[in-house]
């Protein structure tokens, strides 16, 4: 029964704390704004690197929604290029500074720091666990999310800063500046190079370009994928979006995270009815396993109930002390079940959060798993029926005269 338990309540737990981290992903930010498309579509690969974006945003749009005098803060997001199956993020220094998940908790650095080259990388804590790198790596990234010796770019980027671990798709991420990214897919030198003029830069040069070419803080992109949106108070969160989703110069789409997100899990509500059947199921065993061995028990134990009659013992109590067995069973069975899952969830923690980005509490008794032991106190209850009424039955056959 104690094992029953475990997995019961283990399935429970991992379930809720994988919701828990899904939904926590994103911390802080009130709109995404995208290319027009869907809203699951622009929330999965702005925030958790699935999938493509159908258009991008062009960047006098992005100058023309940063200047609302609604917003806060903005945070570009470029995507589109990777490096061995982990996705690439072009982006400024607004991401490392407001980009926030679980309970509002920042981005920290374990070695290194911001972007501050056109070249600097900023790898996340799976990216440098998997690939090995180290601070002063140099590497190249590939167009698509495909890696082939045909698409590799010739630019080499330097990793100067490594993330802590988050348990979200940051840690899968490698993040570069949006000038860094567009360098990358500049034309020959001999054609026009729009970006490489904005920052007054030699286009006869570009293919020698120093790697610590300091970021120029007046840049002016082509577009970007999406745009992390802080605003000033939570009061104007619809207002925007209706205003943006309006747009007419371009055909954009606001969304506010927490909203999609309850709308994902709704459609992933079988999933979970997937684990409550199996919990389930694993219950129901539990208490017939329960009920059979009480039963199987009460055979072996007739001289036991003979003794009681003899000593007077009524068939009320016999009931009663059946009873009572198997709720001392339960007790017990719960008790050990709890220290072995607090003995398993406390090693395991990082583990979980480094391979599966699963940030588990060990706060295995709450208020759910409350219900379900309150329930498993009331089967079990029931399940001690029939062996409490054999019990009785044979202590009924013994002439205690």
């Amino acid at each position: 029964m104690t094992i029953s338990i475990v997995i019961m309540l283990g399935i429970n737990h991992i379930g809720k704390q994988a919701k828990r981290s899904f939904n926590t992903t994103i911390s802080g930010v009130d709109l995404i704004v995208g290319s027009r498309s869907s809203s699951l579509n622009l929330l999965l690969y702005s925030i958790f690197r699935m999938g493509s974006a159908t258009a991008n945003i062009d960047w006098q749009t992005f100058e023309n929604i940063t200047a609302d005098n609604k917003v806060k803060w903005s945070i570009p997001i470029s995507l589109g290029d990777s490096h061995k199956g982990f996705r690439v993020l072009g982006t400024n220094n607004n991401y490392f500074k407001y980009y926030k998940h679980g309970d509002s908790q920042s981005l920290v650095f374990s070695q290194g720091k911001e972007l501050h080259h056109v070249f600097d990388l900023i790898i996340g804590a799976d990216v440098a666990r998997t690939l090995g790198y180290k601070m002063g790596d140099s590497l190249t990234l590939a167009h698509g999310l495909v890696s082939t010796h045909f698409n590799q770019h010739n630019k080499q980027f330097t990793v100067t800063g490594i993330l802590k671990p988050t348990g979200t798709p940051v840690d899968k991420t490698l993040h570069v500046s949006l000038q860094g990214l567009d360098m990358l897919h500049l034309p020959p030198a001999n054609n026009r190079l729009t970006t490489i003029e904005t920052q007054k830069l030699d286009p006869l040069k570009i293919d020698k370009i120093h790697p610590k070419l300091l970021l120029n803080p007046s840049y002016t992109g082509q577009s970007i994928t999406a745009i992390l949106l802080g605003l000033k108070s939570k009061f104007m969160i619809f207002s925007l979006q209706r205003h943006l989703n309006t747009n007419g110069n371009e055909p954009l789409l606001a969304i506010i995270p927490g909203v999609v997100l309850s709308e994902l899990w709704q459609t992933l509500a079988v999933v979970e009815k997937a684990m409550q059947l199996i919990i389930t199921l694993v219950f129901v065993s539990t208490t017939l396993g329960l009920s059979a061995m009480l039963v199987t028990s009460i055979k072996e134990r007739y001289r036991e109930m003979q003794l009681l009659r003899i000593i007077g013992a009524s068939p009320l109590f016999i009931f009663a002390i059946i009873k009572i067995e198997a709720i001392l069973i339960s007790l017990l069975s719960i008790g050990l079940a709890t220290l072995l899952l607090y003995l398993v969830f406390i090693p395991v923690q990082r583990y979980f959060l480094n391979q599966y980005g699963i940030y588990t509490q060990t706060n295995i008794i709450s208020l759910i798993n409350i219900d379900w032991l309150c329930l498993i106190f009331a089967c079990t209850f029931i399940a001690a029926t029939p062996a409490a009424y054999i019990a009785v039955k044979k202590s009924l056959l013994i002439d205690v005269t």
